[in-house]
């Protein structure tokens, strides 16, 4: 499925997010601090403090943007701490400005948010 569908292109940024997921299979859900350095519609790189083994699947939230549980699949793990995954649903393109009017990268300083959409 996800060899067929289209490529969005990465863009860089930089925002405070949130791993969410279950740990060993139980009710208990588990949550992780991560930062979003690249991010598509369909997909994104994150970044983690610290080694660790992420799960298949997980949710991630970025509670500046207000955009909640949003399912992602672990594609590919680099060594430099940093993972690669792909959304299970598209990002909107109103997510993605909203996303980058609270990103902290130079590349969007001088974006704004229109408060009149939502």
């Amino acid at each position: 499925m996800y060899d067929r569908e289209s490529r969005f292109k990465m863009e860089d940024t930089m925002n405070a997010g949130r791993i969410e997921y279950t740990e060993k299979g139980v009710m208990h859900m588990a949550a992780r601090r991560c930062d979003i350095i690249r991010i598509s519609m369909s997909g994104a790189v994150i970044s983690l403090l610290t080694q660790y083994n992420l799960p298949q699947q997980f949710y991630l939230d970025l509670p500046d943007a207000r955009i909640t549980k949003v399912g992602c699949l672990l594609m590919k793990v680099y060594a430099n701490n940093t993972a690669e995954v792909r959304f299970l649903r598209l990002l909107t393109q109103k997510e993605l400005d909203r996303i980058f009017v609270f990103s902290t990268h130079p590349a969007h300083r001088d974006r704004v948010l229109d408060v009149r959409s939502w």
